[in-house]
């Protein structure tokens, strides 16, 4: 069922979302998780081009859409034009936080800077999700997830070492950027509840996959070594793979760690393994990664996977299926933690959706509603929020405004 009252710990708080696609407006769907009024502003007529993406057919419907708007309130407002950024910056005038994702420069010739809207509103939080910062010779290059999966060095690791780069089926760095870029607002209204002043969260979707790059910088800077594309392993961490299983399925186990190891070789009755120099030890282990896994892979080919995994799984061994979407739905562990819940969708009917994560014990977030239709809160923001006249809202509408 849908249910619009917003909870959680940030339900005190108002966030205006002015970017599109996906960095900012992650961020956004972050923050209403958790139940912040989002006041999505879109262009009238088109919206966010999300609203396009993610079609699936026979249902003609975007299937992304529903999840990225999630909680948040659609208003249109064409901020190209004066009328608009002035109603833009009267919204903004009584927000805690603005969400922003255009190239560098764009707010500032809109009137919407940083600079103009603080002046209005002392405590405003503004998080400016770019490709690569406010600042910087490239800060005004269009940006783009997969550019910035590129420079953060994340897609140079990626894939079979016989082969170009690869990517992750998602948009890895976008997201990152929009994860940052909440954390970073998160510690900026702690900063605010001391100093009483916002400021800006400026993160840059490069430097947010830089950031999940562990040790790559030292390892180059201090010993000269470059991380490589290794496929389905770590370099020097085994065993750690992807082994076959009878009918040619696949099945993930990590047991790299000294005590894990001799667990696994308790299950596979091979304890002689132990106490062999080859694999004693998690260096060892690591040079003799190639000898290891054609073992393990030569002892799990002739099983059946349930049962393999219910003997790895008794011996303290961690392994498990690689899941498809198809896997989640009939796995009861995703059903007794409600990782997938179900909404009302008024024109595909009942939608399964991930759920809101993590999971706070007092105060935990919710999926309310799905995406809006666009210019849904139109009344309820610029009537309520704004005071405007239904005579205005009509003139407003009728000039393209909104």
């Amino acid at each position: 069922m849908t249910d619009t009252a917003r909870t959680g710990p940030l339900a005190d708080l108002r966030v205006v979302e002015m970017g599109q696609l996906l960095a900012g407006p992650f961020c956004g769907q972050l923050l209403a998780d958790f139940g912040a009024e989002v006041i999505k502003l879109e262009a009238p007529g088109s919206g966010d081009p999300m609203r396009q993406w993610g079609r699936e057919k026979p249902y003609g419907k975007s299937l992304w859409w529903p999840v990225v708007a999630r909680n948040k309130k659609s208003v249109t407002c064409n901020m190209r034009t004066p009328d608009g950024q002035r109603l833009a910056r009267d919204i903004i005038a009584q927000a805690d936080i603005v969400v922003e994702n255009f190239r560098p420069g764009t707010l500032e010739r809109w009137g919407l800077g940083y600079d103009v809207l603080s002046a209005d509103n002392p405590g405003l939080i503004m998080a400016r999700v770019s490709g690569y910062g406010q600042t910087g010779p490239y800060s005004t290059r269009a940006g783009y997830g997969s550019i910035g999966e590129a420079m953060g060095g994340i897609r140079y690791v990626t894939g079979d070492p016989g082969n170009a780069p690869s990517r992750a089926g998602i948009s890895l760095g976008d997201s990152l950027a929009a994860v940052f870029a909440t954390i970073g607002v998160l510690s900026a209204l702690h900063g605010r509840s001391v100093t009483g002043r916002g400021q800006i969260v400026d993160s840059a979707i490069y430097e947010a996959v830089l950031a999940m790059m562990e040790s790559m910088i030292p390892e180059w800077g201090i010993a000269g070594y470059q991380r490589e594309r290794t496929g389905s392993v770590l370099p020097n961490v085994s065993p750690s793979n992807v082994y076959p299983t009878v009918g040619g399925e696949m099945i993930l186990i990590a047991a790299n760690q000294d005590t894990v190891f001799k667990r696994l070789a308790a299950v596979m009755g091979r304890d002689d393994l132990v106490g062999e120099p080859r694999f004693a030890g998690h260096a060892a282990r690591g040079e003799n990664m190639d000898e290891l896994d054609g073992m393990i892979a030569a002892w799990t080919a002739d099983q059946e996977t349930d049962k393999l995994l219910e003997r790895l799984h008794d011996g303290g061994v961690p392994a498990g299926r690689i899941y498809t979407a198809r896997d989640m739905f009939d796995d009861p562990h995703f059903a007794a933690r409600d990782a997938i819940v179900r909404l009302a969708h008024p024109d595909l009917g009942e939608f399964p959706v991930h759920n809101v994560f993590p999971k706070l014990s007092e105060t935990p977030g919710a999926v309310r509603h799905l995406g809006p239709e666009l210019g849904e809160h139109n009344d309820e923001v610029y009537g309520g929020l704004l005071g405007l006249t239904e005579a205005d809202r009509v003139d407003l509408h009728d000039r393209d405004i909104i």
